[in-house]
C-alpha cells in the first residue's frame, strides 16, 4: 500500500488477521469450520480461517467495482495480509521501457554495500490489470532478504489502457535494462533471474521464452539465469480441470479469471499466442532453469504443473512444489500466518541454488 495513512479498518483488519495466526490449530480450526477436502488434499487451516473471514467481512469483490476501486481494493489487501521484511536498501528507480520510462522498485540485502549481487527481476501479480510495486513489496522483502540478492520490482503497463502485448514489452525491456545497467544497479549481469506471481509468473516465463527464441538466431542475446514462477498463468485459451474444481469460493475464482482474460486481451483469438499462453509454445528447449510452485486450491493449479512437464520433457531443469493446503496468492500474505513463509523460504533457496548454478557455470567454478 502507498499510502503512509492506512484507513483504520484496513489497520483493524491487519491486526485482527495477525492476531488469529497465533491462535492454537484447534482454536483456529473451530473458528474456520470443518475441514474442507477435494481432490485429494486438505485445505490448511489457518488458510481457511483467513478465507473464512474473507467472506464474512467481502463487499463487492474487485471485478465488479470500477476499475480504479478494483485497484485500490487489492492494494489494501497487499498491505494488511503483507509484512515489511527488513531489507539493506530500498530505492524508486526508472527503467528504460520502448514506450517511455518504466516505475521500478530496487531492493538490496543488509551487509552487501558495493558487493555486485545476484538480481531477480519480479513481476507482481493481478491478473494484467491490478497491483503494482506496493502488492509486490512483501515478496520481494522477503526474497531479497532471505535469498541475499537484489530484486527489481516492475510496475509494468496494466490492461485495459495497456493490453497485451504491453505488458511483455515492458517486461522484457526490464530485463534487458537490469543487464545493460548492471554497473549502476551494482548486481551481476550473468547472475539475473526474473521471477513472478500469477499474472507476474506468465510475465517471467514469457521473458525466458522470448529471449530464448530469440538467442537460437542471436547468440549474443542475453537470457535469464533461471526462473522464479509462482502460481503462474500459462494458458488463457483453456480451462484446465482445476478450474472445475476450485473455480469458486477459494480466493480466486473462475469468473475473475475470465474477468482478467477479457481485459487482457484485446481478440480472443490472442490466447494461443505463445506470448500469452507458453503453455502452447511449439519449442521449450533451451530455456533457462525453472521453480515452479503451485497451489493445492487454485484453478491455475494444472496448468502451472502443466508447463513445468512440458519443460522437464525438453530437457529443461525443473524444480516444482505443490503447496497442497493453500490457495492462490497466499505468497504474498508474509504477515499472516506461516503458510506463506515457508512456501517462500522454500522458493528463496531455490533461487539461491539457481543463481550461483548460473555463475559456477559463467566463471568455471572459480567463486
Amino acid at each position: 500500500m502507498t499510502s503512509s495513512t492506512p484507513h483504520p479498518a484496513d489497520r483493524l483488519a491487519r491486526a485482527v488477521l495477525r492476531t488469529l495466526a497465533t491462535l492454537p490449530r484447534p482454536v483456529q480450526r473451530l473458528i474456520g469450520g470443518r475441514p474442507l477436502r477435494i481432490d485429494g488434499a486438505e485445505l490448511d487451516t489457518e488458510v481457511q480461517l483467513g478465507l473464512r473471514l474473507m467472506t464474512l467481512a467481502a463487499g463487492t469483490t474487485f471485478e465488479n467495482l470500477p476499475l480504479p476501486e478494483g485497484r485500490a481494493q487489492i492494494d489494501r489487501e497487499a498491505w494488511i495480509v503483507g509484512a515489511a521484511t527488513e531489507v539493506g536498501d530500498v530505492r524508486d528507480l526508472t527503467v528504460d521501457g520502448a514506450d517511455g520510462p518504466i516505475p521500478a522498485r530496487l531492493y538490496r540485502p543488509h551487509h552487501h554495500a558495493g558487493e555486485r549481487l545476484p538480481l531477480l527481476v519480479y513481476f507482481h501479480g493481478g491478473g494484467f490489470v491490478l497491483g503494482g510495486l506496493g502488492a509486490a513489496d512483501s515478496v520481494s522483502r522477503f526474497l531479497c532478504a532471505n535469498a541475499g540478492v537484489a530484486v527489481l520490482s516492475v510496475d509494468y503497463r496494466l490492461a485495459p489502457e495497456h493490453p497485451f502485448p504491453a505488458g511483455v514489452n515492458d517486461a522484457i525491456a526490464a530485463f534487458d535494462h537490469a543487464i545493460a545497467h548492471a554497473e549502476e544497479l551494482g548486481i551481476d549481469p550473468t547472475a539475473v533471474a526474473v521471477g513472478g506471481e500469477s499474472a507476474g509468473g506468465n510475465l517471467a516465463a514469457v521473458v525466458s521464452l522470448a529471449t530464448t527464441i530469440e538467442a537460437r538466431t542471436r547468440p549474443d542475446r542475453p537470457v535469464p539465469c533461471f526462473q522464479l514462477l509462482f502460481m503462474p498463468v500459462t494458458d488463457l485459451s483453456t480451462k484446465h480441470r482445476s478450474y472445475e474444481l476450485f473455480g469458486d469460493g477459494l480466493f480466486l475464482t473462475e469468473a475473475q479469471m475470465d474477468w482478467y482474460r477479457d481485459h487482457y486481451l484485446t481478440d480472443p483469438a490472442q490466447a494461443v499466442d505463445p506470448l500469452v499462453s507458453p503453455l502452447l509454445a511449439d519449442d521449450l528447449t533451451g530455456l533457462p532453469p525453472a521453480y515452479v510452485a503451485t497451489a493445492g486450491f487454485d484453478v491455475l493449479r494444472d496448468e502451472g504443473e502443466a508447463y513445468a512437464q512440458r519443460m522437464r520433457e525438453a530437457g529443461v531443469a525443473v524444480g516444482t512444489r505443490r503447496h497442497r493446503g493453500i490457495v492462490h496468492g497466499l505468497v504474498n500474505a508474509t504477515g499472516v500466518g506461516h503458510a506463506a513463509t515457508a512456501a517462500l523460504a522454500e522458493a528463496a533457496g531455490a533461487l539461491q541454488l539457481g543463481l550461483r548454478s548460473s555463475v559456477l557455470a559463467t566463471d568455471g567454478g572459480n567463486r
